[in-house]
């Protein structure tokens, strides 16, 4: 009967959870559940550290809620500080695991992680689970997918395709193997007290004030804000709502816990339908649907291109990529002159968060106002953004850019117009001390 390592990536929960419900298959007689905190000193090439306070925080609180759920399955989250490439295959030898069970992620990055511990003899099996969509069922091949987000979406909608439904969460486990390490016997909740640091207070402008109930990062108070949502009938209005700047109603707020995998796409589209089944489907509700569509062709794109994502030219031709340092500077400590722009990015960085229409003027302004390369606005992003997700981070930075699969080759969105039409009162940019 054998060992299994379940390595917990950005699926951080127990409900439609197809490869944990693998890892579990007949014959799996133990089972150690595994998270390997992300490298805190990693720099980017720009000079500041990849994984920032805010994030940090997130998702240290939705660990702590995971490793809560595993210990009453009586199953243990083991919780590493090393990278998994050295903490895995050391773990397997000393309890004789024989594979190691993960969800597939298709980043280059997260792609090598898992070719490294195969390379050191693991037998590692990866699931693919996070669209909404099987990849096996879209109507062509993955590799031939549209160009055009609006060209995949209607072959989508015609085709009448629907995801799977969401698994239930487990009811039992199998438990620990015996000869677990002792330098491996760590308290999650320390270990991740301490990983998060001095995680930053709340603060009372943002919208999406982290931190405390409800909005912690685990899978209980995801399903809980769902349910939330959809109780005060909130998708009605999202079509109408979701440019807003100010406020946790004006968008779903679903992108931090489905960053994390604290929330299942799945999960989250099934109780959509039956908000929909009971009080009407509304622009709303579509656009939700839409937006969740999105999120699955940044995912479909990394499983078509691959490495090509992640140069200077994406998928276009060869071109210069300008890079301003000073500019740069300017536009992520919120000083660049542009009042919108510059009260975006203080918002983004005093909590974490910023509303889908900013990420979008903040990262126009800096492409196509500033003359800087995408990627060193990519890397803030991926610095500072609770909902930080390496498909959807890596596809609209391209799409603003041009380098990516916008068929207008670029947008470029001009900040005073976007201030009149979405803060014509100048509220938000008094809130952050722009106006």
């Amino acid at each position: 009967m054998s060992t299994v390592l379940f390595w917990f990536r950005n699926d951080l929960r127990l409900h439609d959870q197809p490869a944990l419900l693998a890892a579990c298959a007949p014959g799996t007689r133990h089972l150690l559940p595994v998270v390997c905190l992300p490298d805190e000193h990693q720099v980017t090439p720009w000079g500041f550290a990849r994984n920032g306070a805010h994030r940090r925080s997130w998702w240290a609180s939705a660990c702590q809620a995971l490793a809560q759920a595993l210990f009453e399955l009586r199953c243990p989250l083991l919780v590493c500080t090393a990278p998994a490439r050295t903490t895995l295959p050391a773990l397997a030898r000393a309890v004789g695991a024989d594979r190691v069970v993960c969800e597939d992620i298709a980043a280059p990055e997260e792609q090598a992680e898992v070719e490294s511990l195969r390379a050191s003899g693991l037998n590692v099996r990866t699931l693919w689970q996070s669209s909404l969509l099987d990849p096996e069922t879209l109507p062509w091949p993955v590799r031939q997918l549209p160009r055009v987000f609006t060209q995949f979406r209607r072959a989508v909608e015609h085709a009448g395709l629907c995801p799977a439904a969401p698994l239930p969460a487990p009811g039992a486990l199998p438990p620990w193997p015996q000869g677990v390490p002792a330098r491996y016997l760590l308290d999650p909740a320390n270990v991740l007290a301490a990983f998060a640091g001095h995680a930053p207070t709340a603060d009372a402008r943002s919208a999406f004030p982290y931190g405390a109930p409800p909005l912690h990062g685990g899978e209980t108070a995801a399903l809980c804000h769902l349910e939330h949502y959809l109780a005060r009938g909130l998708p009605t209005q999202y079509k109408r709502t979701r440019n807003g700047l100010i406020g946790l109603d004006y968008s779903s707020k679903w992108s931090p816990w489905l960053a994390t995998g604290a929330l299942s796409p799945r999960t989250a589209l099934a109780q959509l339908r039956a908000f929909e089944a009971e009080h009407g489907a509304s622009d709303g509700s579509y656009w939700l649907w839409f937006e969740l569509l999105w999120r699955d062709y940044f995912r479909f794109l990394h499983l078509q291109h691959g490495d090509a994502l992640y140069r200077a030219r994406g998928l276009g031709p060869e071109r210069d990529t300008p890079h301003d340092p000073a500019a740069f500077t300017a536009w992520r400590t919120g000083r660049t002159g542009q009042p919108l722009v510059d009260a975006a990015l203080r918002e983004l960085a005093a909590t974490g968060y910023l509303s889908n229409r900013l990420r979008q003027v903040a990262a126009s302004y800096l492409v196509h106002d500033l003359a800087c390369d995408w990627r060193a606005g990519a890397a803030w992003f991926e610095h500072h953004l609770l909902d930080y997700d390496v498909y959807s981070n890596q596809g609209n930075w391209l799409y603003i850019a041009g380098r990516g699969t916008d068929p207008r080759g670029g947008r470029r969105f001009d900040p005073a117009r976007q201030a009149a039409t979405y803060d014509p009162g100048g509220a938000y940019r008094r809130l952050w001390g722009t106006a």
